[in-house]
């Protein structure tokens, strides 16, 4: 390949021819049009029309505008070059774009920095290399900027070879394989991956991509100041575990450390796949992705994407609350003993609010941990390092300020010489899921279920129990106390009447079945008791006749306050409902409400027994009589 490129001396061309021939070379194809093959020495500078090729063709350095619009701004940057869909990896003035192409240029300045200008000399970007070399007096060449077969462009010292300065250390939105992501910051500056603004706009975007700046064990995707997303916590050197190796066999990502003692993470490619184009891009839609070039389908295929869902959020569950990646569509769930804070808002899809403990958290220095699989771990959590997993148990257990921890055996040694990784963590927990692969198991502080607390547990349940049982009973004690007050209270006062134990008689001892009458209705039938209604008195009572429903009645009353005709009263009540004839009186049943004990009879128009006996007597004298005469 690069054999066949044409090699035109830079200093034969024209500003103004070179600006026509960028304009009429197609993006994908500018490795073949004026090139200053894979360097750039100074004295030799890179303008408009012109590229630098990589020695295996794959990535192409040069003067580009995305911009479809009239008003062309134009960059310096990096893409691959026998891909027909247009893809920039790197762009050296991101900030400020070329206006005026046609006296743009990039050079290679005596002091060993590259730099862009346009017109009079106007600086619009610069490497800013620290390390001043000075050329001899000759022409012997001090330094050289290549474009390398990995897409790094570097700037090297002629003399021993040393890297003054490289693109690698200056990332744009996209990470490409051997290239190293800085992670700690002992010495230099946390690196971020920084989204492009839009889809045709390189200049720097809202969203970025790098570590957390307090620990090199987790990463995020910023939106701005806020946290977007953030990966789960490094559990080996593989930092997404089977997520990486069941999406491609070929493709892996670590952490390590370097000769300047910060801490890098890197992707790539076995020896083997050399060939494969992958990279990963920070998008101005705020998503990490892992991509591949399908060259079947001449089209960038994703690998992995990163927030996959909208419940993959940074703390999109609220605290306490965690997505669950299991489900067909991820959704938020509380952890097990906890619930929603806002029920109904988390009916509706709003899970900000979070969750909360059923019952309060009482630490009793031995309380049991609920052990959740598959998860990726919270956010805050305190690293505590060289603890074996029972020494990590026993921090937590041990703490009451501790509500969860987790474990990891790193198997290596690579970055701090320690293999181990306690996490604790003594606040709310947030930002949390359920991971459909890999994920890491957390344990969770939860109320003892033995012991003193087991039995705390099993009162708590019994008691209000008992408490509902007692208040039923006593809710029906009322009820049959009220509801039925008076006539159960007529009905047992009558049974006593005329069961009473003091008695000696024989029928006034037995207890009588009678139906019970109320007193209102037979003051009613009976007008009041009034006196036209009285059939008759005696010594211990007074007889009314009354109407009972379509019924003619006579009611036997007892003096009120007499304590005489009791036992008569009883008696001629059990006699009657003992003996039943025809041609005897009938008693229909009986009234007893407080003072007042009534007897009711069917009522007879004919007079008693006796009345006709004794006329009947007194007929049979008469005839007697008469015979004598």
């Amino acid at each position: 390949m690069a054999s066949m490129r044409s090699r035109v001396p830079m200093h034969s061309i024209s500003p103004i021819c070179a600006t026509l021939l960028f304009l009429s070379c197609s993006f994908s194809s500018m490795h073949l049009c004026a090139s200053s093959d894979d360097h750039l020495v100074p004295g030799k500078p890179l303008t408009p029309g012109n590229t630098l090729v990589s020695d295996d063709g794959t990535f192409t350095l040069g003067f580009f505008s995305p911009s479809n619009s009239t008003k062309k701004h134009y960059y310096v940057g990096i893409w691959y070059s026998n891909i027909p869909q247009r893809t920039v990896v790197w762009v050296a003035n991101r900030v400020v774009p070329i206006t005026n192409l046609s006296s743009a240029m990039l050079a290679l300045t005596s002091s060993s920095n590259i730099v862009m200008s346009e017109g009079n000399g106007r600086i619009l970007w610069r490497s800013n290399n620290n390390i001043i070399i000075r050329s001899p007096p000759a022409t012997t060449i001090s330094a050289k900027a290549t474009l390398e077969n990995t897409g790094n462009f570097i700037l090297r010292s002629m003399g021993n070879n040393t890297i003054l300065w490289q693109s690698f250390d200056h990332p744009a939105d996209t990470l490409l394989p051997g290239m190293n992501l800085r992670i700690s910051h002992k010495v230099h500056q946390v690196q971020h991956l920084i989204s492009w603004k839009g889809p045709q706009d390189p200049s720097p975007g809202p969203f970025s991509y790098g570590a957390d700046p307090n620990s090199f064990l987790q990463r995020f995707i910023w939106n701005s100041t806020r946290p977007h997303h953030r990966s789960p916590v490094w559990t080996s050197y593989f930092l997404l575990g089977s997520y990486m190796e069941n999406l491609h066999p070929t493709i892996y990502m670590a952490v390590h450390r370097r000769d300047d003692d910060e801490v890098y993470m890197s992707f790539g490619t076995p020896i083997d796949s050399v060939s494969l184009l992958i990279r990963m891009v920070i998008s101005y839609t705020g998503k990490a992705n892992i991509l591949s070039w399908h060259s079947n389908m001449s089209a960038w295929t994703t690998l992995y994407t990163q927030p996959a869902h909208e419940c993959n959020l940074y703390a999109y569950c609220g605290p306490y609350g965690y997505c669950d990646n299991s489900e067909t569509t991820p959704t938020c769930k509380c952890l097990d003993g906890f619930e929603p804070n806002d029920e109904e808002a988390w009916i509706n899809g709003r899970f900000l609010e979070g969750c909360h403990w059923k019952k309060a958290l009482r630490c009793s220095g031995g309380d049991d941990f609920l052990t959740l699989p598959g998860m990726k771990v919270p956010d805050h959590f305190l690293f505590i390092g060289n603890k074996s997993f029972d020494e990590c148990t026993e921090e937590c257990h041990s703490n009451c300020s501790c509500v969860a921890y987790a474990y990891a055996n790193m198997s290596t040694k690579a970055i701090d010489g320690d293999d181990t990784r306690c996490l604790i963590w003594t606040g709310i927990l947030i930002d949390m899921e359920k991971c459909s692969e890999g994920g890491e198991n957390l344990y969770i502080r939860t109320k003892k279920i033995s012991g003193t607390m087991l039995t705390t547990n099993i009162l708590e349940i019994v008691l209000p129990v008992l408490a509902a049982l007692l208040a039923l009973i006593c809710i029906v004690v009322v009820w049959i106390c009220c509801f039925r007050g008076k006539q159960g209270r007529n009905e047992i006062c009558t049974m006593l009447m005329l069961g009473d134990r003091g008695s000696t008689h024989e029928l006034a001892d037995r207890k009588i079945d009678l139906p019970l009458i109320s007193f209102r209705e037979v003051a009613t039938a009976t007008q009041n008791f009034s006196d036209s209604a009285i059939l008759g008195r005696g010594g211990f009572g007074t007889v009314y006749k009354g109407t009972l429903g379509d019924k003619d009645i006579a009611v036997k009353r007892l003096c009120k306050g007499s304590g005489q005709g009791v036992v008569e009263f009883k008696n001629e009540a059990a006699l009657i409902t003992k003996l039943q004839h025809r041609n005897l009186v009938k008693l229909l049943g009986c009234c007893n409400d407080k003072d007042e004990k009534l007897l009711i009879y069917e009522y007879l128009p004919n007079n008693s027994l006796d009345a006709f006996l004794f006329s009947m007597f007194c007929s049979l004298i008469v005839k007697a009589q008469v015979l004598n005469h």
